[in-house]
């Protein structure tokens, strides 16, 4: 087939614009395809796929936060009690995962520098005994929630018998205060009991000098005073020997103690002995950290918390007030050995039941 001149001209005028526009010279031809190319990189830059499913993943988390939020304005408005557990639950869910994140990085800092627990700082070491504790509580809980069905078992143990099923995350701050204050009930009904058992393991001690040091800490606390350091330093040679040393602890005495860190007295006696000593070891270490760190570095919360866990209920007190009493504790504390954590565990009864009425006169 013959080629046409016109056809012949209108290649050869084409080619020629587009070798001129590769010399730098701009071709009005060539022009719509470069602006097309440039749009298509442009939309291939803003469509990418990653961005594309960010986009989609932030709209599906919008779309379900503003339909969380019309339930719990939906429960606030006609169930307002079922709210009060329904925002508890999700909120103490949150600051469960918040500390296993940070539980997770201190053994990860523990991994990398090679640390064990006791050379961990205080709020480290703190915060992995409390998220133990509390673990070791929720496991029955999710134990139940297993079957098919049974969260609806655990809404209603969560309503009715919350001190007792749930852990503090999911308490709301006016329950904390109520159940600190209850357990703190449960520990003083047994004061009286360690006491007694100190005076009744008098005769068994030789030395009547250290008898009658002992027996005067006793009635001195008994009569309603508080002791000072130094009436505790008089004996604390004996509290790592017979009869008031950790080994020789009969088990009545050991079940009393056992209440002061709220472990169950319904064990036998060699395991409320093992338990024991691994609590108070534990305390020890924590005291040696907490008086690295120095009490005046607490929060309030973290002091009364601290006062809590050794012992003293602090609702009725100053932060003051507070503060010298862990002063005081750790006063005799940071001198202790670990074979003489059996004064430790009697401080937190002997250092306590008096603290509050020396502020009354």
């Amino acid at each position: 087939m013959a080629l046409s001149w016109p056809g012949v001209c209108r290649g050869s005028a084409l080619v020629f614009l587009c070798q001129r526009r590769s010399n730098g010279v701009t071709a009005r031809l060539c022009t719509p395809m470069l602006a097309s190319s440039r749009i298509s990189l442009t939309v291939c830059r803003l469509y990418s796929p990653s961005k594309a499913r960010l986009g989609l993943g932030s709209r599906v988390v919008s779309r379900l936060k503003w339909a969380n939020e019309k339930y719990e304005s939906f429960l606030k408005r006609r169930f307002p009690r079922f709210y009060i557990l329904h925002h508890t639950f999700t909120t103490g869910i949150q600051f469960l995962l918040r500390d296993a994140s940070e539980v997770k990085n201190i053994k990860l800092k523990m991994h990398h520098a090679n640390l064990k627990v006791h050379e961990l700082p205080y709020r480290d070491m703190e915060k992995l005994r409390e998220f133990r504790r509390d673990l070791i509580k929720a496991i029955p809980l999710m134990l139940i929630s297993i079957p098919p069905f049974a969260n609806y078992l655990v809404f209603v143990l969560m309503y009715f018998f919350p001190r007792q099923v749930l852990i503090r995350h999911f308490w709301t701050p006016q329950k904390q205060v109520e159940f600190q204050g209850v357990y703190h009930d449960q520990r003083c009904q047994h004061h009286a009991g360690v006491l007694n058992g100190l005076v009744r393991k008098v005769p068994r001690i030789q030395n009547q000098r250290q008898q009658s040091q002992l027996l005067d800490l006793c009635n001195k606390v008994q009569n309603g005073a508080h002791p000072s350091v130094m009436d505790m330093q008089a004996v604390r040679p004996l509290f790592s020997r017979p009869p008031l040393g950790m080994k020789r602890l009969d088990a009545n005495h050991m079940r009393l103690l056992s209440t002061q860190l709220f472990l169950t007295p319904r064990l036998p006696a060699f395991l409320i002995r093992h338990r024991l000593n691994g609590h108070a070891i534990e305390l020890l270490q924590l005291d040696r950290a907490l008086n690295s760190l120095g009490v005046l570095q607490l929060s309030d919360t973290e002091l009364r918390q601290a006062c809590y866990l050794r012992g003293l209920h602090a609702p009725s007190l100053s932060a003051k007030q507070c503060r010298d009493w862990l002063m005081q504790w750790l006063q005799l504390t940071s001198r202790l050995k670990e074979s003489e954590t059996s004064l430790l565990l009697h401080s937190m009864v002997l250092l306590s039941v008096n603290y509050h009425k020396s502020f009354r006169h």
